[in-house]
């Protein structure tokens, strides 16, 4: 074979190793794209959170929307979440005779890991989702060029209002969900299972402690912001008319319940070794 015909199959093999590269690659490189976007947006909010004017009827108008408008979900789950919790606690120290424990155990559980992560999923479904669609609808209808037009700065007018205020609700929806799961576990434990209702009561009180509630309410702080900037940016980002702002929203609930998952992690790790 001549050196003429040999120099394409090289250019051919080396073009093949790196498409099977980039393929191999490449979810990674976007996964960190994308991390990079959201800081960089992360940062705005920062800068712009600071400034004049303080647009607080957009904050409360947000606040509304994702704290008062998630209360029936949040009740609803935590309730549930608390009796069966308690049920399968009770269920399982019964066999050490021992049901007396469920009360701490269903506390711990869910001051811990359940009211935080399952107040971030609902969230990252109902106020993720809904963020995504209304400021992903208002980019393909142009009304964002038109804030632009105007010299109104679209992360300040539309971002900052939504990250403020999912901070802020998240840790108090958190907190609602443990008392409203307290509740639900004590009527099972004590009314269905006939667990000694001052067993329940102090051994919770022994067990549970307020650095595990305040563990839960950080991590519900940062698991607020994360899900609301997730939202805004998949919507601020959106294109492609009506397809475009479906696909931001599914991206905004997927990525956003998985982010909440990955963070519960590391979380817990710093938590745990910082609240001792």
């Amino acid at each position: 074979m001549s050196e003429a015909n040999q120099q394409p199959a090289r250019v051919g093999f080396w073009k093949a190793v790196g498409d099977g590269l980039s393929g191999v690659f490449g979810p990674v490189r976007r996964g960190v794209e994308g991390v990079g976007v959201h800081l960089v947006l992360l940062a705005q909010v920062f800068y712009w959170g600071v400034r004049r004017p303080f647009r607080s009827r957009l904050f409360l108008d947000a606040a509304e929307y994702i704290g008062v408008g998630s209360l029936p979900i949040i009740s609803l789950v935590g309730a549930f979440t608390g009796a069966v919790t308690a049920l399968q606690a009770v269920n399982a120290l019964r066999i050490l005779k021992a049901e007396g424990f469920s009360g701490s155990m269903t506390g711990m559980t869910l001051a811990l890991e359940l009211a935080p992560v399952l107040t971030g999923l609902m969230l990252a479904g109902r106020v993720g989702a809904g963020i995504a669609t209304e400021i992903g609808t208002m980019r393909i209808t142009e009304q964002i060029d038109a804030l632009e037009t105007m010299a109104v700065s679209p992360i300040q007018y539309l971002v900052v209002p939504r990250v403020v205020a999912g901070t802020i609700m998240a840790p108090i929806l958190s907190l609602f969900f443990f008392l409203i799961g307290m509740v639900g576990a004590y009527i099972v434990a004590v009314y269905v299972e006939n667990v000694d209702p001052g067993s329940f009561v102090e051994n919770f009180r022994w067990t549970v402690d307020p650095k595990h509630i305040i563990q839960g309410l950080i991590k519900s702080v940062v698991f607020g912001m994360a899900l609301t900037l997730i939202g805004c940016n998949q919507g601020y980002h959106a294109s492609g008319g009506g397809r475009g702002v479906g696909l931001a929203t599914t991206r905004a609930v997927v990525v956003g319940s998985v982010t909440i998952l990955i963070l519960d992690y590391f979380l817990s790790d710093v938590l745990l070794a910082v609240l001792k």
